[in-house]
């Protein structure tokens, strides 16, 4: 394919760097487009100092760029998998997903301590209820920070007194190269990841054959199983920023192996489980275990 293709996304580093690489392998796929990267700023980059679960409000990383890739103003658009509404309005768009990253989530602590070792009352700091609920799961002790900001930012106040850690997801300190800062990776029996954690969505209108054609080959169908089944989870209980709920799919000797977790805020209310099946089937397994820990909370 020849021609110009205009890719959007925010402007944080993160991002950036996650829209470079989508851009490298569609370079490597097609060399003789021109790409270019268009930076828009979204309702969640403007307000980076309040809560997320504050702000309330789904699509808050994605809605300003699914509107420019529906008027024409964008071909395509680069998400984090995570932030995107399991419910668009939107129906005239598609996605496709990369290749999973690490999707676990990582302990940063200045003081070289990881969670089960770090002093009664320490300040961990999130701004995820998810985390937050397990966090307090495993250590009641624990003071819960909020921590906003993009993941070079939030590394930069990690090093401050005001937290003893942090907690932040494994894909963006690994894609940043700082793996480094990294003090320990928590085992998914500790801290289950947000569903579609570590993976990346390309958005491209419907309508649009020749970008959908474009980014095809960039479809990873074990990391789509997967993803399909953590949101399916997600979608069925009613998930948002609004309640803590995590999930974890894989694909283990041509079998789907799904877990999931719904807590309370406070982590004193922890409902987990599990659930196997085909492949093809990764939907229906997502509503199957919201089913399960549904009634299991109540």
């Amino acid at each position: 394919m020849n021609g110009r293709v205009v890719i959007g996304t925010r402007a944080s580093r993160l991002a950036l760097w996650q829209t470079n690489w989508v851009a490298q392998q569609l370079r490597a796929l097609h060399p003789h487009i021109e790409i270019v990267i268009r930076t828009i700023t979204t309702k969640g980059d403007t307000h980076a100092d309040t809560p997320l679960p504050k702000i309330g409000d789904k699509g808050l990383f994605t809605r300003e760029i699914e509107a420019a890739l529906v008027a024409g103003e964008i071909h395509c658009a680069v998400h984090s998998l995570k932030d995107l509404p399991t419910q668009s309005p939107i129906s005239n768009l598609q996605s496709l997903i990369t290749t999973r990253e690490d999707a676990r989530d990582v302990l940063i602590s200045r003081l070289n301590l990881g969670l089960d070792h770090l002093p009664r009352g320490a300040r961990v700091g999130t701004s995820s209820l998810r985390r937050a609920a397990q966090l307090r799961a495993h250590r009641p002790d624990l003071r819960i920070v909020n921590l906003r900001g993009n993941v070079d930012t939030r590394l930069r106040k990690a090093e401050t007194e005001e937290y003893d850690a942090i907690v932040v997801a494994a894909a963006g300190v690994l894609r940043l190269g700082f793996a480094d800062r990294i003090t320990e990776f928590l085992p998914f029996e500790m801290m289950l990841p947000a569903p579609g954690q570590g993976a990346l969505a390309v958005q491209a209108r419907a309508d649009d054959a020749a970008t959908l054609a474009l980014i095809a080959p960039l479809d990873h169908a074990p990391t789509r199983a997967a993803t399909t089944a953590e949101r399916a989870f997600l979608r069925a209980l009613g998930g948002g920023c609004q309640i803590p709920v995590a999930a974890y799919a894989e694909t283990r000797d041509g079998t789907l192996h799904l877990r999931g977790l719904v807590a309370s805020e406070d982590g004193t209310r922890v409902a987990r489980g599990q659930v196997r099946g085909a492949v093809e089937q990764a939907e229906a397994l997502g509503e199957e275990l919201a089913r399960m820990l549904n009634i299991s909370r109540q």
